[in-house]
């Protein structure tokens, strides 16, 4: 029961986990989930948040190439709206140069922080309305030379580096199909509409001359561990942790009274909600939930989250589940990963 797999990077740190440790742990996963076969490795972009320092995804997808020979490296997304098409398209541009054929760069329309760091950044709140448009300008910075044009990216121009529109709506599932790109779903977090989404996306799709038929990647949480009271264990401390992240206050996890009062409050509840896709056992059953994940929602592609700040029980969970979903060393993936 083969799944193409690929790995999402929050890029975790707290719990004595430094942001230093955080990072050089991305690059120690990156390599043996080459090894294991997943696709790609792709960083989410976000700011302001202690425990997530995946601040910077074309740096980071920069320094996971610089430790990798294959595997395809990006953004899960950069959050379009927080910078200018150009910067962007220089940014990626060159890191197609420099790692010709291995990158990505997936498109999200939030800001990936809030309202104050919005304010930090210089960018207007209603930049976001601008999204299509600054895809389609990403499109042609990124396409073959314009003759006449009087604002070139370089490095960029003629990379074209692949397009991803990334969501958590039927807005982004619009969008993609329209623009005939590939699509990824962020169910990691935001499950609700993501059937829905899968429908909207394949019966409007339009065949462009990025893709000529859809796809779609959806993220799922996994927690795989060697047995079924580990895994309970990491997916229990992650739902804990989200919980006190929503809840804004700073709880000493030894203080299990004061955790459980918010597992229990409405913001708890609102966490297991966006946990909600998470696949968790044993290497075998987590397996099996991973496949009927990928069945239940068509997803051609299934991108694997773990928040959780220890980098042996990630590297195991990772290692786990292509233990039973990868058949082959490596896996072809839109975008041009290693054939099989």
């Amino acid at each position: 029961m083969a799944v193409r797999l690929s790995v999402l990077d929050l890029a975790t740190a707290g719990g004595g986990v430094t942001p230093r440790d955080a990072l050089l742990g991305s690059a120690e996963l990156a390599r043996h989930a080459e090894r294991w076969g997943y696709g790609r490795y792709w960083f989410s972009e976000h700011h302001n948040m202690p425990s997530i320092v995946s601040s910077t995804p074309a740096v980071l997808a920069g320094f996971i190439a610089s430790h990798t020979e294959r595997i395809r490296v990006g953004s899960g997304g950069v959050m379009l709206p927080n910078h200018s098409p150009l910067v962007i398209a220089e940014q990626y541009g060159t890191l197609a140069t420099l790692y010709p054929g291995r990158v990505d760069l997936g498109l999200g329309r939030a800001p990936g922080t809030d309202f104050e760091t919005v304010q930090a950044m210089r960018r207007s709140p209603d930049a976001s309305e601008r999204f299509p448009q600054d895809v389609q300008e990403l499109q042609r910075l990124l396409g073959p030379a314009r003759p006449g044009a009087t604002v070139r990216a370089i490095p960029g121009e003629g990379t074209e580096v692949p397009l991803y529109i990334l969501g958590s709506s039927l807005f982004g599932a619009g969008l993609a199909a329209h623009l005939g790109l590939p699509y990824a779903f962020a169910s990691h977090f935001a499950p609700a509409e993501l059937l829905n989404a899968a429908r909207l996306y394949r019966a409007e799709f339009r065949p462009s001359e990025a893709l000529e038929e859809p796809y779609m990647i959806a993220s799922m949480n996994v927690f795989a561990a060697d047995t079924d009271d580990e895994a309970q264990l990491l997916h229990a401390t992650a739902l804990e942790k989200m919980a006190r992240a929503l809840s804004g206050r700073s709880v000493d996890r030894s203080d299990r009274a004061e955790t459980e009062a918010i597992l229990r409050s409405p913001v708890g509840r609102h966490a297991q909600q966006m946990l909600h896709f998470s696949a968790v056992g044993d290497a075998d059953a987590a397996a099996q939930q991973v496949s009927a994940f990928a069945e239940a929602s068509g997803a051609d592609e299934v991108m694997v989250a773990m928040n959780v700040a220890d980098l042996s029980a990630r590297i195991r969970s990772y290692e786990l589940l292509a233990s039973v979903l990868v058949q082959d060393e490596a896996q072809t993936v839109v975008g041009g990963a290693a054939a099989d």
